[in-house]
């Protein structure tokens, strides 16, 4: 299912689970590869279901929720 990320480091971040940790009487973690590639993982409260499979329901924002590195970032910027 397609994610959206709702809170935490990597809040606006969009992807794939990929794989989901039950841990009772603790929270529950789900790992998540974005479209890029890169895996990362957060706990199940801050995840939003926003498609099925590869396919979103909704129009997602300016850069499909993929967080560019600090370099990828700046490079972007100064381009503009």
């Amino acid at each position: 299912n397609t994610v959206m990320i709702k809170g935490g480091n990597n809040m606006g971040r969009v992807g794939v689970i990929m794989h989901r940790e039950r841990h009772p009487g603790s929270f529950e973690i789900v790992h998540i590869k974005d479209a890029v590639g890169h895996t990362f993982s957060t706990r199940l409260q801050n995840v939003f279901v926003v498609g099925k499979g590869m396919k979103p329901w909704i129009s997602l924002p300016k850069g499909n929720g993929i967080k560019l590195s600090i370099v990828e970032d700046r490079n972007a910027k100064m381009s503009k």
